[in-house]
């Protein structure tokens, strides 16, 4: 009889960076834990840009904790002092959730569209 119990390893995350209309869009895919945030720290931080503008797509993340809590309210602090800003949109019922829960969605503006996120 086989073992197919498999090692649990921590949901990877993906972080894919695009621009629209010199908006930078971070769609983002998988967990937001401790274990995961890092790439979503490092596609935040924008040290150096002018003025940037910042959409993260959330319609792709399953979980989120207080790492990802503190990292989007981290990179919201950092971009509004460089001048810009940081919106976030189609967060899963479940991230939603979350950013209520904490209030973060009256920190940073949430929206329900990637279209309504980049033309607010």
């Amino acid at each position: 009889m086989a073992d197919n119990k498999k090692a649990v390893q921590p949901e990877q995350l993906s972080v894919v960076a695009t621009t629209t209309d010199g908006i930078h869009v971070l769609t983002v895919a998988g967990e937001i834990d401790h274990h995961t945030g890092d790439p979503l720290t490092q596609a935040l931080d924008l040290t150096g840009t002018s003025r940037p503008r910042v959409v993260v797509d959330l319609h792709q993340v399953a979980f989120l904790d207080s790492t990802g809590i503190n990292i989007l309210l981290a990179a919201h602090r950092a971009l509004t002092e460089s001048g810009g800003w940081l919106r976030l949109a189609r967060p899963t019922g479940v991230v939603l959730r979350t950013l209520q829960l904490v209030g973060l969605d009256t920190v940073i503006d949430c929206h329900e569209t990637l279209d309504q996120a980049l033309t607010a």
